[in-house]
């Protein structure tokens, strides 16, 4: 017992420590005040200590710090606000009246006391990342703060810790990033950016030892649906492989390495794992699957009388009825079907589309669709644009652009099935996006437009 306490005593001390070292590198350089928040927000040391970091509010500090720090000392000459921003703007507004309608006003109340934090700093966000350095210093942060999370996460899987329910991270939480299907999604995401950083980085300059760290860490990210037991991991890990594929130039090469890949690793996989995954074919023969797909027909039926939806948590008032279908073997060549009743009520969405739709209704769901689908559309756009682009200034740009693409290709694909509508993770690659489209407009726009000598007018042929 006293090993145990001086261990947490320890972990505390350092923990302060970091934190403390953190807020203050950022009075010399007020940009690491935003990364700092981004650190607190992704890992939150306060629920990993057990001393004064979890009587401390870091995040409202480090958070305020970034605003008061941007506001004081920060360049803010061609500043602009983007679409995009406004369409955050408008959904906090929007979040803002239907909490105040809620049908649960404190349980919305609760909700919304994050959810604005989430959606203000996204919007900050962009009016920091001025500079090419600054923009990898975010990703960076974000990577390595995910990192902290799946690494010991991926060790403990490796010596067979895992299983649904039954991995262990930093803490004992079921909130948050924290939780198995929101980590094996994000974690998957975090892949495109980590290799991006391993090959375009100036931070930690490409090189042996940073491509091994990138590669281990993509392999801790890769080994999160096994650990965790997460469906939605799965499904993520395919929409990858199939992102790679789109744009790679040796597709047969890597499609044969997948495919080898797959054929090595499927037979050590443990039996849990695989049982569980086949029920993504046959969603009737697990009850947690069935519960998904019973609140998602009640809330189109809930929202046919209340188009605005009922606020957050507007599940809570939910009641289900179903069956589950359980297939038993009744002889050599038969399959018995066995179906029964199974009632539950106030069950989570567990789908960031229903989440939206449920919550904030229609005019919601529009404003969230738009704001994801523009950035695709806008990363597409930078990914076309300077794939090639081979001088120094630019040839990061479309890799990156791919890269947040597909990052957030997998959150659309993984928030199907769990309810991360307002992740503040999945907002911060939204802030990063919008980061990058405000400084390749803002480059590009002071670039002097090369000058091109008039034509020279032809002389008319002189007349006899």
């Amino acid at each position: 017992m006293r090993i145990i306490r001086k261990r947490r005593a320890m972990l505390d001390l350092f923990l302060l420590s970091f934190v403390l070292a953190f807020l203050g590198a950022g009075f010399k350089r007020p940009f690491i005040f935003v990364l700092a928040y981004v650190y607190i927000d992704v890992v939150s040391p306060q629920k990993v200590s057990w001393g004064i970091l979890t009587q401390i509010p870091i995040s409202l500090i480090a958070f305020l710090l970034a605003f008061g720090a941007w506001f004081v000392a920060e360049d803010k000459n061609g500043t602009r606000f983007s679409l995009r921003q406004f369409l955050m703007l408008m959904l906090l507004i929007y979040c803002g009246m239907t909490t105040q309608q809620a049908d649960f006003p404190l349980e919305a109340g609760e909700k919304w006391s994050w959810v604005w934090k989430a959606l203000v700093f996204a919007m900050f966000l962009p009016l920091t990342l001025r500079t090419r350095l600054r923009i990898e210093a975010l990703t960076l942060i974000m990577v390595l703060s995910v990192g902290v999370i799946v690494i010991g996460g991926g060790i403990k899987t490796l010596t067979g810790g895992g299983g649904y329910g039954e991995l262990r991270l930093l803490v004992d939480n079921n909130t948050g990033l924290y939780e198995s299907s929101i980590i094996s999604a994000v974690a998957i995401a975090v892949i495109p950016l980590a290799l991006w950083l391993s090959r375009f980085g100036t931070i930690f300059p490409p090189e042996w030892r940073v491509k091994v760290f990138a590669w281990a860490l993509c392999f801790s990210c890769a080994l999160m649906p096994i650990g965790t037991g997460a469906r939605t991991g799965l499904v993520c890990v395919v929409v990858l492989a199939a992102l790679i594929l789109r744009t790679a130039k040796r597709r047969v090469m890597i499609l044969s390495l997948m495919a080898a890949g797959a054929l090595v690793t499927v037979p050590l996989l443990p039996a849990e794992f695989v049982a569980r995954m086949s029920t993504i074919s046959n969603h009737q023969s697990d009850e947690s699957a069935s519960t998904r797909v019973a609140v998602w027909m009640w809330t189109l039926d809930f929202v046919k009388t209340r188009p605005f939806g009922g606020g957050f948590d507007a599940y809570r008032q939910n009641k289900l009825e179903y069956n589950a279908v359980t297939a038993k073997q009744a002889g050599d060549n038969n399959t018995a079907l066995e179906y029964r009743p199974v009632m539950d009520q106030a069950r989570a969405y567990h789908s960031s589309y229903f989440e939206m739709l449920g919550e904030q209704g229609y005019p919601g769901l529009a404003m969230w669709l738009a704001l994801h689908l523009l950035g695709l559309w806008q990363m597409e756009v930078l990914r076309r644009r300077f794939r090639k682009d081979d001088s120094e200034a630019f040839r990061w740009v479309s890799p990156l652009a791919e890269a947040l693409q597909q990052a957030q290709v997998i959150y659309l694909v993984g928030s199907t099935f769990v309810g991360i509508a307002f992740q503040p993770f999945c907002y911060m690659l939204v802030g990063l996006q919008c980061g990058l489209w405000a400084y390749i407009q803002r480059v590009k726009a002071a670039q002097p437009v090369p000058f091109r000598k008039p034509r020279e007018l032809r002389q008319a042929p002189a007349t006899a």
